[in-house]
């Protein structure tokens, strides 16, 4: 497997100097100064991969865009969306023009990943990532004042979120709301609350088959052009994989995905595993279901798995979960690996030359010299990089006993 590491750019803390000390070698990026909607040119695509060779001795390459951002009018579903679709088409031919042909998207409507704390704090002193259901109810019900947003909710959940926001401060309040905003890292829209409502209230009452019929658009747009030039488009899971804030999300359980990839049937049309979104499925008061078996989607739709995110939660039953060590919490990530790994031979056995699977190590807790720097949440570099040597580790120890390529 590809080892690959997510780099935000030259403002990124986490220097390049720095991943080539982690052992990846592969860049996952992203080029988040150009608006959502805006063609990437082959200069400033060439100007990014040039940032990446002007060293060559840390022999690094860009593998994976992460991402090349669908407009929230596509997602939306309004008619004028030609130039927007067509923007798309010319960022993917530039793309492949340069090299750079796999993509990472997702179709998450007006928020991309979604927690309620971004330092919650673990023994010893270091930091993770968090969703409280009890505070998105708080700021859903209470903050935002959606209407509706009460209605399913446990009364016990109810009253944990009121509780929450009589007793919580102005500055509590406000970290609330950043931390709910800060799920994109380069997004160019961050809301307050008046701001939220009137995104929200542009998706008037979306469902969930509108947004599927949304996403099916946009990829009869796309997939014919990424067939052309050889990009493979990976869909990346919501996350969490509920609905929030009255929208519907379409890629959460093992059925999304296999509705998505029949949207349009083409190896073009590939999917991003996450085992740590897909893994945050639970029952419960904020669930839908039973939870997602994602080793058993990874055998599913290994064919279709062009990039792969590696990280763990720890759910509970109130349907908050925290990310967890990337061999801890709920989801079997040697099984996962596993599944990728017995891909990747059979990629190799049928000639495929690009068999290997680009992965990376995702969300790490803040450990160590990293607690207070002013990295992106989720990516800092020692948390990442405990991570990666643990699952180098289950590679190898499988790649041994089970004669698996690596």
């Amino acid at each position: 497997m590809e080892e690959t590491w997510r780099w935000f750019g030259p403002d990124d803390a986490v220097k390049l100097n720095h991943i080539r000390q982690t052992g990846a070698r592969g860049i996952v990026t992203s080029l988040h100064h150009i608006p959502y909607g805006v063609v990437w040119s082959v200069e400033e695509i060439e100007k990014r991969k040039a940032i990446l060779a002007e060293d060559a001795s840390l022999g690094l390459s860009w593998s994976v865009v992460e991402s090349l951002p669908v407009h929230e009018k596509i997602r939306r579903g309004d008619a004028d969306c030609a130039a927007l679709f067509e923007n798309y088409r010319a960022s993917m031919r530039n793309l492949a023009a340069c090299g750079v042909k796999v993509i990472c998207y997702n179709f998450m409507p007006v928020l991309d990943w979604t927690r309620t704390e971004l330092a919650h704090p673990l023994p010893g002193g270091g930091t993770a990532l968090r969703f409280n259901a009890h505070q998105y109810v708080a700021f859903d019900v209470f903050m935002l004042e959606r209407p509706g947003a009460a209605e399913g909710v446990a009364p016990e959940l109810l009253a944990h979120a009121k509780e929450w926001v009589d007793t919580a401060t102005p500055a509590q309040k406000d970290t609330l709301l950043a931390s709910i905003m800060a799920g994109l890292p380069g997004a160019f829209d961050r809301y307050d609350i008046p701001g939220l409502r009137r995104i929200l209230a542009e998706y008037g009452q979306m469902t969930r088959a509108d947004l599927q019929a949304n996403l099916k658009r946009f990829l009869q747009e796309v997939i014919p052009t990424a067939e052309e030039v050889g990009i493979s488009l990976c869909m990346h899971p919501d996350d969490p994989p509920r609905p929030l804030f009255g929208l519907p999300r379409i890629v959460s359980n093992e059925q999304d995905i296999a509705d998505l990839l029949a949207m349009v049937d083409s190896p073009a049309n590939g999917l991003t595993l996450c085992s740590g979104s897909l893994g945050a499925l639970c029952s419960g008061s904020l669930g839908a279901g039973p939870g997602n078996d994602v080793p058993a989607i990874a055998r599913r739709f290994a064919d279709r798995i062009r990039f792969a995110h590696l990280r763990n939660v720890a759910k509970e039953p109130d349907g908050s979960f925290m990310e967890a060590d990337h061999l801890g919490g709920d989801v079997d990530m040697v099984a996962v690996v596993e599944a990728l790994l017995t891909e990747q031979k059979r990629r190799q056995e049928a000639g495929i030359a690009d068999w290997r699977i680009p992965f990376r190590p995702d969300h790490g807790h803040e450990l160590l010299d990293d607690v207070g720097k002013p990295t992106f949440p989720g990516y800092p570099a020692i948390g990442r990089m405990r991570g990666l040597a643990e699952l180098r580790g289950v590679i190898a120890a499988l790649a041994a006993v089970k004669n698996l390529p690596v």
